[in-house]
This record gives structure tokens, sequence and C-alpha cells, in this order.
């Protein structure tokens, strides 16, 4: 994996995030209530921490451990307790189910309805956050399997929306402008009333 997303404003957790999928899912799963660079920026605080971001050993640490680099200043996200948990959760399916490879969830799929089920069988991955992680994907990662833009729902199209549309600071400009007017026009990110 060598993808294009842009969005903490670090050159290096950039990178994690474009090269290791376990942290890019683990970004996306912290992407709720912070800013989107402080949720992207937490995989590579816990390779910091933990000197990796590894599925296996995450599973394997004892969660109220995993719980306390989580919440170490600064802190992974806002609620760092709930946040670890989830990951820590995360984890445990990712190594009991994926052979502890995130990459291994989009490895070999026939299709985007595929790719997008699994991800909503995710801890901390509901509807709409597994149909940006579809788009993520297919837009910054290069993996689009067939019927991948109905998977990702609104955000499959070519409006700057989400994260999956960031691959440089021009489009992080243009996805931050579009979010207000969306807030103004009391929209949500997927052009519904609020």
């Amino acid at each position: 994996m060598a993808g294009t997303l842009y969005i903490t404003g670090d050159k290096a957790a950039d990178g994690l995030l474009n090269k290791d999928g376990t942290a890019l899912l683990i970004g996306m799963l912290l992407d709720q209530q912070v800013p989107m660079e402080w949720a992207f920026s937490g995989p590579a605080k816990l390779k910091e921490r933990l000197g990796h971001v590894d599925a296996r050993k995450i599973a394997a640490m004892d969660e109220a451990d995993f719980v306390a680099v989580c919440a170490e200043k600064p802190s992974i996200h806002r609620f760092p307790g709930s946040m670890g948990k989830r990951i820590h959760q995360l984890c445990t399916v990712l190594t009991d189910e994926y052979g502890g490879k995130a990459s291994n969830i989009w490895k070999d799929l026939a299709t985007g309805a595929e790719l997008y089920r699994r991800l909503h069988a995710l801890p901390g991955y509901g509807e709409e956050k597994s149909h940006i992680f579809v788009a993520i994907l297919a837009k910054t990662q290069g993996v689009a399997p067939e019927g991948w833009r109905e998977a990702a729902g609104k955000f499959g199209d070519d409006v700057p929306r989400s994260v999956a549309d960031i691959s440089d600071p021009e489009s992080l400009a243009k996805v931050r402008e579009w979010k207000k007017a969306q807030k103004a026009a009391k929209r949500n990110k997927q052009d519904q009333p609020i």
C-alpha cells in the first residue's frame, strides 16, 4: 500500500497512514468528535509510544494497559478511554478474523458491497464510517473493487466532502470550505438536513 492521503500536516504520520492499513483503519475509527488532523494523527502517536501499530500485539495487550497508552498526554482522542477500548476491540477482530492485518479486509475482494459489509462488521464502523472508508481506499489507496462508488454512497462522488477527497493542501481546503457551507445550510456530509 502506498497511497496519497494527506490529512495530518505531518509527513511521517501521513506516510504511516498511506503505507499501513491497520494505521489507516485506526485513524478512521478515531475520526469522530475531534478534528480530522487529530484523529488521523492517533496511529502515529501509538507507533511512537508502542514502537508499532501491529494489531496482534495490541490485541495481546491487557485492555487497561492499552487504554493507559492512549490516555498519555497528549491523548490520542478527546475520549481516550472509550476510543482506546474500541481500538483494542478492532485489533482483536483483525487478529481473529484477518490474520492481524487490516489490508486482508480488502484483499481478494470481488465487489465494493463485500468490502462495505466487512467494514461495517468491525467495532466502531457504522454506516457512514464504512462508506467513507470504502471511498478512502478507492480514491487514495488504489483499492477500487467493482461497484465501490455505490458501496461508498454519497462519498463515492466527486464532491470534496470527506477525508477521502484529501490528497494535498488544496483539496484539504476544498473539503473544509464544503463542510463550512454545509454547516451554514444546516446539512450533513451526505447532503441531508440536520
